[in-house]
């Protein structure tokens, strides 16, 4: 019979946030597979484990991920473990739970903290609807890419950042959204906790002047339905209702049904759609 991966969550700072859970299922396993052993091994020290390790990281996790799997499928039980907080949440994890799954190998989650968690309900901004972007993409490109799409996102949006590149990133979000209320969180659940609820731009101002330190959590407000609805009248109200009229029937759709999105998309009644068309004719 085979094993089970169990994705056991870390503390993202505090010990104490270790769950009673996740140290017993450490201990029991055959096998824990660690993101660092050299970092884990303070983990595991401090609890008193003595469950042997292994290295899974993103620079192995496809040939270790099938080694792993093969000894899930003879019967070990192999718990997974990150630097901080839960498997498979920005790191590889993700990846040997797919391959898990493909092989009929059981997984089962043994939850505790979460970064992307906590400062969203430390922002002060809402939290019924969200989206976690992780880390932003490296390459220029596809950073762009990114930013350009989150720009009319109205979810809240959770990013993580390294101190070094903070000011950079607070840059590019307020170049490309304006304005935005953002709680900057470092250090969750440490001594020197702080959720900083500001503005993009004050944000930028304020790490021009104080070097940031430690791993930081990026919670940013959405843009709201409201502003979005009047951008797009504000796109519609630059064209004339011919040019409106024509944008919609170039695609293939019929005048009648032209007409009655043309109304929509500026608010009135088909009648005054008709009635402008006819004006514009004649000014012609």
């Amino acid at each position: 019979m085979a094993g089970t991966l169990y994705l056991c969550a870390t503390p993202i700072g505090n010990l104490e946030d270790m769950t009673l859970r996740a140290i017993r299922i450490l201990r029991e396993a055959d096998l824990i597979a660690a993101e660092d052993t050299r970092n884990s091994i303070k983990l595991l020290n401090h609890f008193e484990i003595k469950t042997p390790m292994t290295s899974y990281h993103e620079y192995n996790k496809i040939e270790k991920g099938r080694k792993l799997v093969e000894r899930l499928l003879s019967g070990e039980n192999i718990a997974l473990i990150t630097d901080a907080g839960m498997p498979g949440i920005s790191d590889p994890g993700e990846e040997l739970v797919k391959m898990c799954y493909d092989a009929g190998v059981a997984v089962t989650a043994v939850p505790g903290a979460s970064a992307c968690i906590t400062a969203l309900v430390l922002s002060g901004l809402s939290t019924r609807r969200f989206a976690f972007e992780a880390f932003l993409p490296a390459e220029k490109k596809e950073r762009k890419s990114i930013l350009t799409e989150l720009k009319d996102e109205t979810r809240t949006m959770i990013i993580y950042e390294a101190p070094h590149r903070l000011l950079r990133t607070l840059e590019e979000l307020y170049e490309t959204m304006g304005e935005r209320k953002i709680t900057v969180c470092r250090e969750l659940t440490k001594r020197h906790e702080t959720a900083f609820t500001t503005t993009l731009k004050e944000a930028c101002s304020y790490y021009r002047a104080q070097e940031p330190k430690g791993e930081c959590v990026l919670v940013i407000e959405g843009k709201s339905r409201q502003e979005l609805k009047e951008e797009a009248q504000a796109r519609w109200d630059d064209m004339s209702v011919k040019e409106h009229m024509k944008y919609y029937e170039s695609q293939g759709i019929e005048r009648k049904e032209a007409m009655k999105l043309v109304a929509k998309d500026r608010g009135a009644g088909k009648r005054d759609i008709y009635k402008a068309l006819l004006e514009q004719r004649e000014e012609e």
